[in-house]
Order: C-alpha cells, then structure tokens, then sequence
C-alpha cells in the first residue's frame, strides 16, 4: 500500500523540475486532475520553475481541445458518458500536439473554444529545441498519449463534491468512474484534497 508523506506545490514542482531537466529535447508532461484540482494553475507553476532553470516551457489546457457542442452534448447536456469519452478530443490532441511536437518540432496550442463553441483559430507553434510542454486537464492518463511524465492530482470524493461547482456536479461520476477503471500509474502522485498542503505518494 502506498505512503504519502506530505509536500508543499514548490516542493512538488521542483521533484518534477529535477526529472524532466534529466530528458534532454522536447518533452511533453501530462498534470492530470479534475478542474476541481486546479490542474493547470499547477502546470503553470512547474513550467514557471522550469523556466527559471533555463528551459523553455509552455502550458496547454486541455479544455481548449473539447469538441464542439453538437458532439459533446449528443445525448444530453449532463451526460456521464458522454463527458468521460466524448467530451474532449483526445485524437485531436494526440494529433496535433503528440505527434506534431515529437514528428515535427511543432504544436497547436488550441483546436476549439470550448465558450463560444467555434474553432479557436489558433496559430501552430514552432517548437524551440529544448521544449518541455505541460498538458492541464482532467481525466488525461490512460488515453495512449504517450506522455515522458505524468503528475495526477488525486482528490477524495469527498473533496470532489465540495469543490465542485454545483452547476458541474454532473460531472463527479464520471470521473470517479475513470479513476477506477484507468489502470495508468503516474510517475507523481499528490493528494490534493487541501492543495495549501499535498501529500506525495511514495509507492
């Protein structure tokens, strides 16, 4: 069973500093977590750190790769099923950021906005050398995206449903549900239920 010793988000985010500054080249790195973890507002911490070493570093949200509404919402506007496999367009992702960053030295930083429900009109990115790029977002581990390294913002259900906006509790099944059935093991697991103060599994 595994222990988690506590962390603070800079201790954290200096453990991921110190394993990515060991891959040399473009690397992409998934911080997997429900918005409820606030899972980009971690990545933009890490790249901030990884930055101050150097580096080059950018963040990718994965809400700005939802598909359009006419799919997302196929079978209802609160449709578990549909948010745990449909919601987000995770070939476009797959395409245009893994394959395009690891084949091509380049990436699109966003297909759709997910607000306005229209292509989000962005310009693909070259891609520096020394990249390392974060992707932010729920549900991400387990999707055959061939990540270098992974972070996962664990929260309790508990957790889950006091942070969750109301209007979003529709949501919460469906990622309980992935969280048991993704068999993926991230390199860094943290606790975050109280994000001020994360626990670091030590396996």
């Amino acid at each position: 069973m595994s222990q988690f010793v506590p962390i603070t988000q800079d201790g954290l985010a200096d453990l991921l500093v110190d394993r990515v500054s060991a891959l040399p080249g473009r690397r992409l790195i998934a911080v997997d977590g429900a918005d409820a973890a606030q899972p980009a507002a971690f990545a933009r911490l890490a790249a901030e750190r990884l930055r101050g070493t150097g580096r080059s570093a950018e963040v990718l949200s994965l809400h700005d790769y939802v598909r359009p509404a006419s799919l997302r919402m196929e079978f209802g506007r609160e449709d578990e099923y549909s948010y745990r496999t449909a919601w987000f367009d995770y070939d476009a992702v797959r395409r245009e950021v893994v394959g395009a960053l690891r084949e091509h030295g380049r990436w699109l930083p966003a297909l759709w906005d997910e607000a306005a429900d229209r292509s989000a009109r962005a310009a693909v990115r070259a891609a520096p050398a020394d990249l390392v790029l974060f992707l932010a977002g729920p549900m991400l581990l387990g999707r055959d995206l061939a990540f270098d390294l992974t972070v996962r913002l664990d929260l309790s259900e508990a957790a889950l449903r006091r942070r969750t906006p109301r209007d979003e509790h529709w949501t919460i099944p469906a990622l309980l549900r992935y969280d048991r059935e993704n068999p993926e093991m991230p390199t860094f697991s943290a606790r975050w239920d109280h994000p001020d103060r994360p626990a670091l599994s030590r396996a």
